[in-house]
């Protein structure tokens, strides 16, 4: 008779070879070189300690979280056990950690807080690149709730009462009035089912009630984030379109009238909820001056769209993070795939694109930092916001999709990140406006906005003579915007070419050869095909996946 597990012995049919280990705990701020000296040569580099401290977290624990958060969606409770209507959604307790971590980190306030020190937004910018990371999800509460600071300041009193708590280091989840709280949230309700980006097509009616308030009747196609303390909403008044903050509960302890619908079944972001939802009769209060309710949200939108780029610019980070240490494990062929001139090739170009666009957003973020303070930067915020939602949000999915590629099979498996990362890579391209509507956003900025043509073509000329690519572009550019001719129509090619130029110029000041001269040789010369891996074969492919790399 043959010993237990005797047979099962002899039948072992491998061993496992050839297969990266899990990729370990790393600090996702002080490993990445491209970000560190964006935030130096942005003006932000005084937050290294926040940001080093805060990057421990997003390349450690927090990694695990995200997966969690991502793979137990929120539940839609309409109902308690005995029939009260609660519409609760219910989150996984690792949405809560992230929410806890970015929040006692600052994440959605660190600008306000340090709105003194130049610089403080591009700081910010740099966290929310960092929390993008382990779970973009959690991303959107966290962005609303800083961009809703300028909207809720034009309404004074709601201000006084509302930014301590969208500003305190806390996170309190619990479903009871904003001044019973600890830390609240802010999220977004703009569009209808009739209108999309067409706002001004709204059809929910504010009838003004005696206390002040307004009461609402109506509904929202997209409701953000619809466990947040408050949101800022759009209705039709009778001095026309006009913006509102909704409480969730309201100051007895009552919920206010927002009937959720359902929670929206999307292609990704898993970790965080939108729903669809009915006003029947909630209560609000008008923020800003009714009949100007878009022009006072879109003080709002500026900053989510700054979020956006931001936003897949972190995802573009954590794709190529993913692809370097499989590639840097696995062999084929005889050697590592990393040695292998092609594979060498794909690397580097996702490199390049995703350093471009954590050094463009971060720029970006000077600008909005520097808006109240110098007309140029104000110009320059006003249209690079939308060139750079538009180019690097545009081009997230295509190099995810070639990260994936990297890890071949598995990386089409749920097992590893990139999944999520490829379900997640479009969102940011269609919220907050659409790539049609930031071409148009861009056109109307040149034609209407004063300083904006001046503005980007004097960020570019700060680069005059560094590269005869970028010059003969440049020179290009303002020929191509000289002729009215189907502008509209080709109003994406000339974006995608502001953006690179401007991708262009800011690499060429920030020094580094190899990268500059890359960068402008493939994107600026055309010594690149459509596809990523299409470097010219002499690039500086070596130095480009060091710097990306976050092992040794």
């Amino acid at each position: 008779m043959s010993e237990p597990g005797g047979a099962q012995a002899r039948f072992i049919t491998h061993e496992v070879t050839n297969q990266p280990r899990p990729l370990p705990a790393y600090n996702a701020w002080t490993t990445d070189v491209a970000l560190r000296e964006a935030l130096e040569r942005e003006g932000g580099g005084w937050a290294r300690e926040a940001l080093a401290a805060y990057g421990a977290l997003a390349g450690g624990e927090l990694m695990e979280a995200g997966r969690l958060a991502n793979e137990h969606r929120p539940v839609f409770r309409p109902f308690d056990a005995y029939g009260r209507r609660i519409d609760a959604v219910e989150f996984h307790p690792a949405y809560h950690r992230l929410m806890h971590a970015a929040m006692t980190h600052g994440v959605h306030s660190f600008a306000w807080r340090h709105a003194d020190t130049p610089g403080a937004h591009v700081a910010r910018a740099a966290l929310m690149y960092l929390d993008g990371q382990p779970d973009a999800g959690t991303s959107c509460p966290l962005t609303m709730t800083y961009a809703a600071v300028p909207a809720l300041r034009h309404a004074p009193a709601l201000a006084a009462e509302w930014l301590p708590r969208l500003s305190a280091l806390d996170y309190d989840p619990r479903s009871v009035s904003a001044d019973k709280k600890r830390a609240c949230t802010v999220g977004m309700g703009m569009t209808e089912k009739q209108g999309g980006s067409d706002v001004r097509s709204n059809t929910t009616r504010a009838t003004a009630l005696e206390d002040g308030g307004y009461a609402l009747v109506g509904h929202k196609w997209f409701f953000s984030a619809p466990m947040s303390d408050a949101h800022l909403v759009l209705a039709q008044a009778d001095g026309g379109l006009s913006c509102f903050l909704l409480p969730r509960v309201l100051p007895d302890g009552h919920l206010n009238a927002v009937r959720i619908q359902r929670l929206k079944n999307k292609l990704g972001d898993w970790s965080n909820a939108s729903a669809e939802v009915e006003f029947q009769g909630a209560w609000a209060m008008p923020v800003g001056e009714v009949g100007r309710g878009v022009a006072t949200i879109l003080e709002m939108v500026a900053l989510t769209r700054l979020d956006c780029m931001t936003g897949s610019a972190a995802t573009m980070r954590q794709a190529v993070v993913q692809a370097l240490h499989h590639t840097g494990q696995r062999s084929a062929f005889g050697k590592r795939l990393i040695d292998q001139a092609l594979m060498r090739n794909v690397l580097a170009d996702l490199a390049l694109e995703s350093e471009a666009a954590v050094a463009l957003a971060l720029r970006v973020a000077r600008a909005v930092d520097g808006a109240a303070r110098d007309p140029h930067e104000a110009a320059l915020a006003r249209i690079a916001t939308a060139i750079g939602k538009y180019w690097i949000c545009k081009r997230t999915p295509a190099l995810v999709n070639e990260a994936q590629e990297c890890l071949g099979g598995i990386g089409y498996v749920e097992d590893t990140p990139l999944p999520r990362l490829y379900r997640q890579a479009p969102l940011n391209s269609i919220w907050e406006g659409s790539g049609n509507v930031q071409c148009l956003d861009v056109l109307r900025a040149l034609e209407r906005a004063p300083g904006c043509r001046e503005a980007l073509f004097a960020e570019l000329e700060l680069a005059h003579g560094l590269d005869v690519d970028l010059d003969r572009e440049v020179a290009a550019l303002g020929q191509a915007l000289d002729d009215p001719a189907g502008r509209e129509a080709r109003s994406r090619w000339l974006v995608e070419r502001m953006a690179l130029a401007l991708q262009a110029a800011i690499l060429l000041r920030a020094g580094n050869g190899p990268v500059a001269d890359t960068f402008c040789r493939s994107r600026l010369r055309r010594e690149h095909g459509l596809a990523f891996g299409t470097l010219p074969a002499d690039a500086a492919m070596g130095p480009l996946i060091q710097r990306a790399a976050v092992e040794a």
